[in-house]
């Protein structure tokens, strides 16, 4: 959303107000009920595409005005007063908004709310929602008017800054509201004080036809007193997600909606009914027939971005074959051209082209040669740098830092400080080669059970790469394994060999230095 002041009029108050103009867009020409998931309003002129989890439709904008206050945190209580929109000029309401312990109730009543249904036959329930100064709705609650059009909700909601409205929907678990807005909000003066901003901004909405389809006309939702309007919203909840296509891309979900709906629908057809299982069961079947339809968007997204991706890579390769194809086409039309003369000059073009081949061949002699000898040089330049650091050797394997068991506490794999800061410095060595791979490798001697020397070895090397890391390494350029007591270095019968086979070995390997990275030998 792009939120810009417009104007900005100050008086004093004890609490902070904003009235902003709200930007309605009405999705266009689509199936389903919410244009996004997320409940993030799309931008003008996007066609049912994908933005990560976030899905756009079609819209187009027009202008509604509302006011917004933003009640301070814990700053007491205000009243706030409803009007009638020019679809029901006849209602009207008054509300006392709190704001204290980290929450803003609103208790707020209601009257000249007529049914729903006289804005469509799609249209079942209110819904009060809030709606952010950045254009974000949030679902407060549901709304029955009685028969003589009175109501009143009790919700509370985290929001701070917030304008009201209450909008015809089809069910009350809906996530974005329509564009029938009954009631919205007004500043009371000398009730509602504060400083107010006019601010603009904009919200997507759902536009009026968006929930109708083939049948609706033919097969109408159509009530009896004697049933819950929570019924009648479940089986219009229901019909809306099967006409996205929710029984094909969301059954499991859709199973569950249809028998929380067939369960509210036979006790509603029990003499002995309990209304309040039936209202639950139907209220259920609510949610769970909105969650298909949700589910149903998202994957329908990912088909069409899948399908999109498939044509344009095809199109992309027929391309390509029709490009090769002319280009095959005029190479035969230039060699036959070309023959008479080329059998003319065979002889020549075939020293020359022996020349080039001696040439060619010696100069990638010399750049093998002098490729070798940057590598030996590489290799042997890391090593005097690692070895000011850590005794560093060359082998096979590749070039060996050793962390000797002193630089461990006896018994524990926790760094000592001393061995930290030589740590540091060689993560900062190594970042000049990103291309080379380091595995941590942890031995111990053989004192100790097999399985202790083999834990401790692991928590060694396990903990030397955590600290690399830490100081820069690539995640993906290292690896960590302990061997225990196998590989010794010096007769474990000896006190000065267990010392040296209690080591951290780090091997330093890729092709950059000309050593292929490798195991430790079998023992």
């Amino acid at each position: 959303m792009n939120l810009s002041t417009i104007a900005r009029r100050r008086t004093p108050a004890f609490f902070l107000g904003a009235a902003f103009a709200l930007s309605l867009s009405l999705p266009a020409l689509v199936s389903a009920q919410e244009p996004n998931p997320t409940s993030v309003p799309a931008p003008a002129g996007a066609v049912v595409t994908q933005n990560g989890d976030v899905f756009f439709y079609q819209v187009k904008v027009v202008q509604r005005d509302i006011d917004a206050v933003n009640y301070l945190h814990r700053s007491g209580s205000t009243k706030i007063g409803f009007v009638g929109t020019e679809l029901l000029q006849a209602a009207k309401g008054e509300a006392v908004v709190k704001s204290q312990n980290g929450q803003t109730s609103i208790d707020a009543k209601f009257s000249g709310l007529t049914p729903a249904n006289s804005f469509g036959a799609e249209y079942l329930t209110y819904v009060l929602w809030a709606i952010t100064p950045e254009g974000r709705p949030v679902n407060l609650g549901e709304i029955l008017p009685s028969s003589g059009g009175k109501s009143s909700i009790q919700v509370t909601t985290a929001l701070q800054a917030f304008g009201l409205i209450i909008t015809a929907e089809p069910y009350f678990a809906v996530s974005t509201p329509s564009d029938v807005i009954v009631v919205k909000n007004v500043i009371i003066n000398d009730k509602t004080n504060g400083v107010l901003e006019k601010v603009n901004t904009k919200a997507t909405l759902m536009p009026r036809g968006i929930y109708t389809f083939q049948g609706t006309n033919e097969n109408p939702i159509t009530r009896n007193e004697k049933s819950p309007l929570e019924l009648y919203e479940a089986y219009n909840a229901v019909r809306i997600a099967q006409a996205a296509g929710a029984d094909q891309y969301a059954p499991d979900i859709m199973a569950k909606a249809k028998l929380a709906l067939k369960n509210a629908a036979d006790m509603d057809s029990n003499k002995k009914r309990d209304l309040k299982m039936e209202i639950t069961f139907a209220r259920g079947a609510v949610q769970s027939a909105e969650d298909a339809r949700i589910s149903t968007l998202r994957k329908k997204a990912d088909e069409r971005r899948r399908n999109d991706q498939a044509a344009k890579e095809r199109a992309q390769r027929e391309a390509e074959q029709s490009q090769l194809a002319a280009q095959q086409s005029q190479l035969q039309a230039a060699q036959a051209q070309a023959a008479a003369a080329q059998s003319a000059a065979a002889q020549a073009q075939a020293e020359a082209e022996r020349l080039r081949a001696q040439h060619a061949a010696a100069a990638a002699q010399d750049a093998a040669a002098r490729s070798a000898a940057e590598v030996t040089a590489a290799r042997e330049r890391l090593r005097a740098q690692l070895n000011k650091v850590l005794q560093t050797n060359e082998t096979a394997r590749g070039l060996i830092v050793n962390l000797s068991d002193v630089l461990f506490d006896t018994g524990r794999y926790t760094l000592k400080q001393d061995t930290k800061i030589s740590l540091a410095k060689v993560a900062v060595i190594l970042q000049a080669y990103p291309s080379l791979k380091l595995q941590v490798e942890g031995y111990t001697d053989s004192v100790g059970s097999d399985d202790y020397n083999q834990k401790l070895s692991e928590n060694r090397a396990n903990t030397v790469k955590d600290f690399l890391i830490s100081q820069g390494t690539d995640p993906g350029s290292i690896t960590s394994a302990g061997y225990g007591k196998a590989n010794p270095v010096a007769d474990n019968g000896t006190a000065a060999g267990r010392k040296q086979n209690r080591r951290v070995d780090l091997i330093v390997s890729g092709a950059a230095i000309g050593v292929p990275t490798s195991a430790p030998p079998a023992q």
